[in-house]
């Protein structure tokens, strides 16, 4: 996949077949979009293009609105695309200028001018330019006149429900992992670098790395333990992680701590990658360090017994 900055580095390809969007997360909904993307291509014999944009919109409309966190960075998001099969990926700045374009100004100088689009392919309901103007209605009437073709995919529900980046957030948020992994197609997963901690857990022998990400906009899942797998230096781990403020110490700042089980390596400046695979309980202040010991042989069992599938 190549990934071009800026719409201007791109150079046009024969029967282009292009969607655009955020895609983030790049969850069963986008997927559906992908699958039908690189189908039509083959039929073409054209090539996979798709436009999406960074910063987050959001991101840059509402600058003072830090409640958006998002799902995926660019560089997630991109090497998903990849394993999508995407063949190019547009990343169009996204400026307060460019919000202001049209959907008309949008369709002629960059579907037309500068892609050469051969086919659109466009989610359910998918709305851009200015005030979000453009859809899917007005496509298809104009599209002889852009001279491409333009087809939408139909909503994508999972168990009666429609999908979306919003409802996955809104799962995470709430812990509920099981469900976002489930419309995600994967587990959802968090990126960072080993910190030095205070090294409290190696003395009641539940030795953790501390986690930080360097993404504010990142989504962590909602304050609890989990069981997850963690990826380091290409291999797979078994463990549990605990998100949250220890209040049984009194904490004062959140921490992101994974025990990683059968594992004793020294990682500190290290990256890893975390797998979130089911929540096993909340964050609870215990009355003193025995009784937190117990709980954690307890969380590991458990968390062993789900990773084990």
């Amino acid at each position: 996949m190549k990934i071009y900055q800026g719409i201007d580095e791109f150079k046009k390809v024969d029967n282009a077949i292009v969607t655009s969007g955020t895609f983030d997360g790049v969850h069963v909904g986008h997927q559906q979009i992908l699958r039908r993307l690189k189908e039509i291509a083959i039929e073409s014999k054209g090539e996979t293009v798709l436009i999406t944009y960074w910063p987050h919109p959001r991101l840059v409309l509402n600058p003072k609105d830090d409640s958006l966190k998002l799902l995926s960075t660019f560089e997630e998001k991109a090497n998903l695309l990849k394993i999508s099969g995407v063949d190019h990926l547009i990343s169009i700045p996204f400026t307060k200028a460019f919000s202001n374009l049209t959907s008309e100004v949008f369709i002629q100088q960059i579907l037309v001018e500068k892609i050469g689009t051969y086919k659109l392919i466009i989610g359910y309901d998918h709305r851009f330019g200015k005030n979000r103007e453009g859809s899917f209605d007005h496509l298809k009437e104009n599209a002889s006149t852009y001279g491409f073709k333009v087809e939408e995919i139909p909503r994508q529900d999972i168990d009666n429900i429609a999908v979306s980046s919003t409802k996955i957030r809104k799962a995470l948020e709430s812990g509920d992992v099981l469900i976002a992994n489930h419309f995600l197609g994967r587990p959802y997963s968090i990126s960072g670098v080993v910190i030095q901690g205070e090294k409290y857990g190696r003395t009641i022998g539940f030795p953790t790395a501390n986690l930080q990400v360097p993404h504010t906009f990142k989504l962590i899942p909602a304050d609890g333990t989990y069981a997850v797998r963690v990826k380091y230096n290409e291999d797979l781990y078994q463990g549990m992680i605990n998100i949250g403020y220890r209040p049984t110490r009194n904490g004062k700042f959140k921490t992101i701590e994974v025990n990683i089980f059968d594992f004793d390596q020294e990682i500190y400046g290290e990256e890893l990658s975390i797998y979130f695979m089911e929540h096993i309980r909340q964050e609870v202040k215990f009355a003193d360090e025995v009784a937190l010991r117990d709980q954690l042989i307890k969380d590991k069992e458990i968390a062993k017994a789900i990773l084990i599938v």
